[in-house]
């Protein structure tokens, strides 16, 4: 390191280093004091090593970016991180992701980022958090103003956490990036989010996914998105939405000009009522990703969702996921597929059957080639569990070879790269 010694970044990810590389990592970094950015994810002989590997931080430091993700972190490892935080008075990001051990140190990592006054991007996604970790964690945010990403996803027994918690969180005014899925959220939960995250004005990415408790008690929360214009991505997937609560998301969604992904998938209340969304399909701008797979489909949404698509609406769609819908009748793809055409920024379309499900393609399917040859940028179409008959299977052979793109047709155990 000694003729490197002004190097700023270095990423050691997955790199299988073993305990002595480790070790021998802690004195090579006292070469490089002007490091600004250090990431030896996937590495997990650093678990039980971080006090030696990052005694020249404790010093201080120019470091900006600490990832340490999947690094099996021990609890003492994170009581180290905690005392080592107000030392690092430059850092900007902090990654201590899918250390599942970190959680029973909470609070002496906690009370270390109160100091961190400068932190914009904090994931402590799979950390093994608790209920109680909300409110040690509520403790730290009013120190943490500039904060822009916040990802406490995928700590399961974080449910009831936020039921009765000082609202902390609701000073993250630069907020752009809030990420709380899979985290088992409660209906106190969410009663206590209805109060704060509208108040985040400056959201732009919500992820509340695989939270199915939400599905009967979202409705004031879901209304009050209309108070977040700047939101691009939304995702809702698996929330198990009732009419209600879909509803209640429907009305506010007309009020997301920004909204670039939306994913509904796995809710099933969708299914019969897409015509909830009209309005808000007609008046998108700037949507790119449209996913519904498992949602309960049937004809007539599809039929709503082609004349959308029609009039000329849906413009900037790249992506669209239908997967899992097998209530679809022919009649309904073929409307659909006669319509794909209009869609020019369409890169993916999926369309798979359940892997429980097997059907022969229609007549629809000579719409789908159609469609295909006029959309300038497609890359891949998947059907998986389609059946495509040998007669249909030779069209597609003959669109293939009169065109000089590249296309990949996915249909279950034959996988197609076609040059369109």
């Amino acid at each position: 390191m000694h003729p490197i010694s002004k190097l700023k970044v270095l990423r050691l990810c997955s790199c299988r280093l073993t305990t002595e590389d480790v070790q021998t990592l802690g004195g090579a970094l006292e070469m490089i004091p002007e490091l600004e950015e250090l990431s030896l994810s996937w590495n997990s002989k650093v678990g039980g090593e971080l006090p030696q590997v990052l005694r020249t931080f404790q010093q201080g430091s120019k470091i900006r970016t600490l990832e340490l993700v999947d690094c099996a972190l021990t609890s003492q490892d994170g009581v180290f991180v905690g005392h080592l935080l107000p030392k690092l008075r430059s850092l900007e990001v902090f990654d201590l992701s899918n250390n599942i051990n970190i959680g029973s140190s909470l609070d002496i990592i906690a009370q270390g980022l109160k100091s961190t006054s400068g932190l914009k991007v904090l994931k402590l996604h799979s950390c093994g958090l608790s209920q109680k970790s909300i409110r040690i964690l509520d403790g730290a945010f009013a120190s943490l103003d500039v904060l822009r990403i916040l990802d406490l996803s995928c700590n399961k027994e974080l449910g009831g956490g936020f039921e009765d918690v000082p609202a902390q969180l609701a000073l993250l005014e630069r907020l752009e990036v809030l990420d709380l899925h899979q985290c088992s959220l409660t209906a106190g939960d969410v009663t206590s989010l209805t109060q704060i995250i509208p108040l985040l004005s400056n959201l732009e990415d919500l992820d509340l996914s695989s939270n199915r408790d939400m599905g009967g008690s979202s409705e004031n929360l879901l209304s009050r998105l209309r108070f977040l214009p700047a939101l691009k991505s939304l995702m809702i997937n698996s929330c198990a939405l009732q009419r209600k609560t879909f509803t209640a998301f429907a009305e506010a969604s007309m009020y997301l000009p920004a909204l670039e992904i939306l994913n509904l998938s796995w809710n099933k209340c969708v299914g019969g009522n897409l015509e909830l969304l009209q309005q808000t399909l007609t008046l998108s701008r700037s949507l790119r990703v449209l996913r519904l797979s498992s949602c309960s489909l049937v004809t007539e949404d599809m039929v709503l969702l082609a004349s959308v698509i029609q009039t000329g609406h849906l413009a900037t769609l790249q992506r669209i996921d239908l997967s899992y819908n097998d209530r679809i009748c022919d009649a309904g793809w073929a409307i659909f597929c006669q319509n794909l055409c209009f869609l020019k920024e369409l890169t993916e379309l999926d369309i798979s059957l359940r892997p429980s499900s097997s059907q022969d393609c229609g007549q629809w399917f000579r719409h789908l080639l159609c469609a295909v040859t006029q959309l300038p940028v497609i890359t891949e179409i998947g059907m998986r569990r389609w059946v495509i008959p040998a007669p249909q299977e030779k069209e597609l052979d003959c669109i293939t070879q009169d065109h000089r793109r590249d296309i990949r047709f996915d249909h279950g155990g034959f996988q197609c790269a076609a040059a369109l």
